[in-house]
């Protein structure tokens, strides 16, 4: 299997009309947005030409989604969970809302552990919550943080948002720590709601563990959005260890699209060989960032990651506001790490899902920027 990132343009590329390449001018390098630079897995096309074939270009039914996460789960993980305790949502984030909304109240917060996917700050806010943070301790988990922000928790029923594995470190997080965090939530009232949206992305020299498999209260939010670069095609699943998913709101069913369904279900029933490759060519870049950073920026502080298409680039070194640096001067497009909590200043989030010889010239022009 040919790698996935490899063999597009740079002028292919620039005649997509995603966000990705339509929110900064032509000659800006996009390497900001949560979007691979890939053709989709040939399962996926199939799927749905077929489906265009056969007029079906309807609503969603049944729960093909939830079997292909589950039979997936059950090869990648080891892991299975109980098709009648999981719930079609639209997409992982308003998933969340929705599941923070069924487990908590009005005035209950959310702890956070940042720096984190900017979302969970915004549409945690957007539904008049606090947001409490309890950072990380380089790049992982800090269980002592988090047990002072629990016991001082002055709520019903808090909520702990976690992001499994973690954007924008790609840090993995292990059994031990997880298990760890299950004992914590339990003892102090707080219930879990893991965003695994990443979870198809570990490293082959990793292992992911589902935060199902250790909590029996946990809720998780899964999808092929990211693993196979299918955001246009709007599906997640909720999954839960209890029967509380019954109480979400009939409409919550309406988000997901009928093509969504068909496009995750192809991808994780048969877009395992395309996956495979995904991962070695992101292994690759990841070598590649390294070695350039080394070569030609020692002053950003880079280690490649277990997990994601994501780099987490320390450039405090260089800027205060390193994106603004590398895009006013360079031309090249990250994502600023303020956005993304305490511990984010000073940083950038750098998209590896591109070809190697774009991440080649993104560094070269972040360099000449300085």
């Amino acid at each position: 299997m040919t790698n996935p990132l490899t063999g597009l343009s740079l002028p292919r590329l620039k005649q997509r009309t995603s966000v990705k390449w339509r929110e900064f001018p032509e000659d800006v390098l996009p390497l900001w947005v949560a979007e691979m630079d890939v053709d989709p897995a040939e399962p996926i096309k199939k799927a749905l030409v077929d489906a265009l074939d056969l007029g079906d270009t309807g609503y969603p039914a049944g729960t093909d989604y939830q079997e292909a996460l589950r039979e997936f789960a059950h090869r990648r993980w080891g892991w299975e969970f109980d098709l009648g305790r999981t719930a079609l949502v639209s997409d992982v984030m308003l998933g969340a809302v929705e599941l923070i909304k069924l487990v908590s109240g009005p005035g209950d917060p959310v702890v956070v552990s940042p720096p984190v996917y900017p979302p969970f700050y915004l549409f945690v806010r957007s539904l008049g919550r606090a947001v409490v943070e309890a950072p990380l301790k380089d790049a992982r988990l800090d269980l002592d943080a988090i047990e002072r922000t629990f016991r001082h928790l002055k709520a019903d029923r808090p909520v702990y948002l976690l992001c499994n594995p973690q954007n924008p470190t790609g840090t993995v997080h292990t059994v031990q720590e997880l298990t760890a965090l299950a004992e914590l939530a339990a003892r102090y009232g707080v219930r879990v709601i893991a965003d695994e949206i990443h979870a198809p992305l570990v490293a082959k020299t990793s292992a992911f563990v589902p935060y199902l498999s250790v909590d029996d209260r946990g809720m998780a939010l899964l999808s092929a959005s990211k693993g196979w670069n299918l955001a246009a095609m709007r599906a997640a699943v909720a999954v839960s260890n209890t029967d509380e998913l019954k109480g979400l709101p009939e409409e919550v069913s309406h988000g997901p699209s009928h093509f969504g369904t068909i496009a995750h279900a192809a991808a994780l029933r048969e877009g395992g060989d395309w996956l495979d490759a995904l991962l070695d060519g992101l292994a690759a870049n990841r070598a590649l960032l390294k070695d350039l950073l080394t070569e030609h920026l020692p002053e950003i502080g880079y280690e490649p990651s277990e997990a994601t298409f994501l780099a987490w680039l320390d450039c405090r070194e260089l800027s205060d506001d390193p994106a603004a640096l590398f895009l006013e001067r360079g031309r090249v497009a990250l994502m600023s790490g303020a956005g993304f909590g305490s511990g984010g200043e000073g940083h950038v989030r750098f998209n590896l899902g591109t070809s190697p010889e774009i991440i080649t010239e993104a560094v070269r022009r972040m360099a000449a920027s300085r």
